[in-house]
C-alpha cells in the first residue's frame, strides 16, 4: 500500500511540473507588445530649449546696462537735457527695471510680488555705485598712456559711463584719444581744426573719444561699432594717422 501511495504522489508532482512547464512555454511563445519607440528629435529640442534659455538669461543680464546708456542718450539728444539730467533719467529707468526683476523673482519663489522699500533702496544703491565707479575710474590697461588717463574726468559723463561699460564687456579695449588741442594736431602733422569734439565744449566737457582698432580682430571692431550704434551713437572709422574708431557725442543745443 505504501508503494502505491508513493507512486501516486510522484505522479501528482510530475503533473504539476508539467503544468508549470506548459504555462511558462505559453508565456514565452506569446507575442510581446513592442515598446514605444523614443520620440525622435526630443534631445535636440531640449538642447535648443536650453540654448534659448541661456540666451534669454544673458540678454536679461545685459539689458540694465543697455537701458542705462540708451535712455541717457535718448533724453539727451531728443529732449535737449543737460548731461547730468539725461544720465539721471537713464539711472531711474535702470532702477525701475531692476525693481521689476526683484519683484518677479519674489513672486516666482514666494508667490507674492513684494514691492518693499528695501528692494528699491538696494537697487538704487547698486546702480548709483556703478555710475560713480564709471564716472571716476578708468583702468590704466584700457588707455594708451597716463597722460590720456588724466583727461578721463574731462570726458562727458554719458561718454564715461559708456566707456566704462564697454571696457567691462571687452577688457582689451584701449582708448587712444580723449582731449586734444590744436597744438597736438600740429605735432601729428595735421592741420589744426577750427572745431573738434575733442576740444573742451561750452558744456565744459570733451564730447568725443577714440578707440584703438589696430591690432584687434576685425570682428571685434565690427561688433564694438555696431553695439555703440545700437546704443545711439554714430561711430566713424578713421584711417588717417592711425586706424581708430571715433565715438562722438554731438552737442544737443
Amino acid at each position: 500500500m505504501s508503494t502505491v501511495g508513493s507512486d501516486r504522489s510522484s505522479l501528482k508532482q510530475l503533473r504539476e511540473l508539467d503544468a508549470q512547464f506548459d504555462a511558462q512555454l505559453a508565456e514565452y511563445s506569446s507575442p510581446k507588445k513592442n515598446p514605444k519607440p523614443a520620440k525622435k528629435g526630443k534631445k535636440p529640442f531640449l538642447l535648443y530649449r536650453w540654448i534659448a534659455k541661456l540666451l534669454v538669461a544673458i540678454g536679461l543680464l545685459l539689458l540694465p546696462f543697455f537701458l542705462l546708456i540708451r535712455v541717457s542718450l535718448f533724453t539727451y539728444s531728443s529732449y535737449g537735457l543737460n548731461g547730468w539730467l539725461a544720465l539721471g533719467s537713464g539711472v531711474l529707468a535702470t532702477i525701475t527695471l531692476l525693481v521689476f526683476y526683484g519683484s518677479y523673482l519674489s513672486f516666482r519663489f514666494s508667490g507674492k510680488a513684494r514691492m518693499r522699500k528695501f528692494l528699491f533702496q538696494s537697487t538704487a544703491v547698486m546702480v548709483l555705485s556703478y555710475c560713480c565707479y564709471a564716472l571716476l575710474y578708468l583702468s590704466s590697461m584700457n588707455v594708451k598712456n597716463e597722460q590720456e588717463r588724466a583727461h578721463y574726468r574731462s570726458l562727458h559723463p554719458i561718454l564715461r559711463v559708456t566707456v566704462a561699460t564697454a571696457t567691462l564687456a571687452d577688457s582689451d579695449l584701449v582708448i587712444t584719444d580723449m582731449h586734444r588741442t590744436p597744438e597736438e594736431y600740429l605735432k601729428m602733422g595735421l592741420t589744426p581744426r577750427q572745431q573738434s569734439l575733442h576740444y573742451h565744449q561750452p558744456t565744459g566737457y570733451v564730447h568725443a573719444v577714440d578707440l584703438r582698432t589696430r591690432g584687434r580682430a576685425e570682428w571685434k571692431n565690427w561688433l564694438t561699432a555696431h553695439l555703440l550704434n545700437m546704443l545711439g551713437y554714430q561711430t566713424l572709422r578713421h584711417v588717417g594717422t592711425a586706424d581708430h574708431l571715433h565715438v562722438p557725442l554731438p552737442l544737443n543745443d
